[in-house]
C-alpha cells in the first residue's frame, strides 16, 4: 500500500520578516530603562562582591611511586613491578601508570581515610540553613556526604602523570588548611600501613621457606653416602687384576658403584644449598624492607598553603563586573518586551506594518500613497493634534476624511464610508488602550491600514 504524501508550497514560500528598524527604535525609545537596568545589574554584582561569603581553595599536589613495594627497584633484584597487575602492563607504564593511580584514588578516598579526616577537623551535621533541625545534628558526617556530588572537595589524576591534584574549598581558610592536611597525613599513614604490612607478610614467608630449606639441607648433609668421583683414580692396580680375577672384577663394580652414589649426594646437596643460599639472600632483602616500611612512596611536590583573608577565589570583581553586564542585556530584552507589551502608552510594537517613523521628514512618503489610492475614500484617523503645516497639505486631497479617533457611534460610521485607513499616532503619549480599541474595530470592520504614520 503506497501512500502519498502533499507538501504545501505556499507554506515554503513564507519567509519571515524582521523589521530591524522598528527594533531599534523601540530599544532607543527605552534608552533610559536599559541604562538603568545596566547599572542597576552592574552595581547589584560589584555589591555582591563584597557582601558575598568568601570562598577559599586550599590545593595540594602528591607525587606517587608506583614501581615497587620495596622504594628500592634500582638495587633491589627481587623486586616485582606492580604496573601489569593493575591492569595495564606495558600499556599501564607508557600512560603513565593511570591503573595504578585510579586504585590510589580509592585509597585516598576511601573511609580509611576521610572518616579520620571528618573526626580530625569535627565535621558534623548542622542545621539546614542554620535555622531548620536535622534528625543527625551533631553526629559526624558520612564519608559518601563529604565526598558527595557537588560538594567542596575534589581529587584529579593529572594526564599522563602519577601526580594527584587535592583541593577543597571552604568559606574558612582555616579549615580548608587543615582538611587538605589532614587528608594528606592520613593517606601516608595508611600507605604506612600498607607497607609494613605486606613487608612483614613477605618476611614470614620467605623466612618459613628458608627455614623448611635449612632443614631439608641438614638431613640431606647427613644422609651423605658414597665414595667422591676421585677414589677411581687410586684403582689403578685393582683395574688390571679385574681383567683376570673375577674378585678384583666385583671391587671395581662396588667401587663403581659407591662412586655414583657418591655423585648423586653431591648434586642433591649442592641443588639444596643453592636453594638455602637464595633464600638466604630474599630473606636479607625482606628484612632491609621491614625495617623501611615505616617510609612512604608518597612525595607531597606542592604542600599546602596557609590563606590569608584577601586571597580568596571567589566572589571576583572582573568576573562580577561581566557577570553584570551579561545579565545587565539578558534583563533589558525581558524588560523591553514587557514594556512594549504592558505600556499603557503607544509603543512601537504595537504599530501595523506599514510604518512612517518621522511624519515631517517622510511626508513625501505619505503623499505617493495618498496619490496612488486617490480614486478610493480615505480616512485619517488622528489620536493627536496634526501640525497645522501637514493638515493643510492634506487638505488637497478631496479623498479624505479627517476624523478624531474615538469610540463612538459616529466614527464607526464615518469609517464604514472609506475603503482605507490612515492612523496618525504619537508614540509615549497616545493612549494604547484607545489604539488598540481603534485596531480591533477596524479589524471587525476588515479595514485595510494604508499607513501608521509617526508624529513627532
Amino acid at each position: 500500500m503506497n501512500e502519498s504524501i502533499y507538501i504545501n508550497n505556499n507554506e515554503l514560500d513564507e519567509e519571515l520578516s524582521i523589521d530591524l528598524k522598528r527594533i531599534f527604535f523601540a530599544i532607543w525609545a527605552r534608552k533610559s530603562l536599559i541604562i538603568k537596568i545596566f547599572i542597576s545589574a552592574i552595581l547589584f554584582f560589584i555589591l555582591l562582591t563584597f557582601i558575598s561569603p568568601k570562598k577559599y581553595i586550599v590545593s595540594s599536589d602528591l607525587y606517587i611511586n608506583k614501581a615497587n613495594n620495596s622504594n628500592m627497584m634500582e638495587i633491589n633484584p627481587f623486586a616485582l613491578e606492580e604496573i601489569g597487575a593493575a591492569g595495564g602492563g606495558v600499556a599501564a607504564l607508557m600512560s603513565g601508570g593511570g591503573g595504578a593511580l585510579a586504585n590510589e584514588l580509592e585509597l585516598i578516598q576511601s573511609p580509611l581515610v576521610i572518616d579520620k579526616v571528618i573526626r580530625e577537623n569535627n565535621l558534623v551535621y548542622k542545621k539546614r540553613w542554620g535555622i531548620i533541625p536535622n534528625k543527625k545534628e551533631g553526629e559526624y558526617i558520612s564519608t559518601a556526604a563529604f565526598l558527595g556530588k557537588g560538594k567542596n572537595i575534589s581529587f584529579e589524576n593529572k594526564k599522563g602523570t602519577n601526580v594527584i591534584s587535592i583541593e577543597y574549598k571552604a568559606k574558612d581558610p582555616e579549615l580548608a588548611y587543615n582538611i587538605v592536611n589532614s587528608i594528606i597525613n592520613n593517606y601516608i599513614e595508611l600507605h604506612k600501613q600498607l607497607n609494613s604490612e605486606k613487608s612483614k607478610s613477605d618476611k614470614e614467608i620467605i623466612e618459613s621457606e628458608y627455614t623448611k630449606a635449612k632443614a631439608a639441607l641438614s638431613k640431606k648433609v647427613d644422609a651423605v653416602q658414597g665414595l667422591p668421583e676421585n677414589a677411581m683414580t687410586t684403582t689403578g692396580n685393582l683395574t688390571a687384576m679385574s681383567a683376570f680375577s673375577k674378585s678384583a672384577q666385583q671391587a671395581m663394580s662396588t667401587i663403581k658403584g659407591q662412586v655414583i652414589a657418591g655423585e648423586r649426594s653431591r648434586i642433591a646437596l649442592t641443588e639444596e644449598a643453592a636453594k638455602v643460599a637464595e633464600l638466604s639472600s630474599k630473606l636479607e632483602w625482606a628484612k632491609m624492607v621491614d625495617k623501611m616500611s615505616d617510609s612512604s612512596k608518597v612525595l607531597v611536590l606542592k604542600e599546602p598553603q596557609k590563606l590569608r583573608d584577601f586571597e580568596y577565589s571567589s566572589p571576583k570583581l572582573l568576573i562580577n563586573i561581566i557577570l553584570g553586564i551579561v545579565f545587565g542585556f539578558i534583563i533589558s530584552i525581558f524588560a523591553i518586551i514587557i514594556a512594549e507589551l504592558t505600556d499603557r502608552k503607544l509603543s512601537f510594537s504595537m504599530l501595523s506594518d506599514n510604518i512612517i517613523y518621522d511624519l515631517k521628514k517622510d511626508f513625501t512618503d505619505l503623499k505617493l500613497q495618498l496619490l496612488a489610492n486617490q480614486d478610493k475614500n480615505i480616512s485619517i484617523i488622528t489620536f493627536e493634534a496634526l501640525p497645522d503645516d501637514i493638515l493643510s497639505s492634506l487638505k488637497e486631497f478631496k479623498n479624505i476624511t479627517v476624523i478624531k479617533a474615538d469610540i463612538t457611534n459616529e466614527f464607526v460610521q464615518y469609517i464604514n464610508k472609506s475603503e482605507k485607513v490612515v492612523l496618525f499616532s504619537k508614540i509615549g503619549q497616545t493612549s494604547s488602550k484607545l489604539y488598540k480599541q481603534i485596531k480591533t474595530i477596524l479589524t471587525d470592520m476588515k479595514k485595510n491600514i494604508l499607513l501608521d504614520c509617526l508624529i513627532k
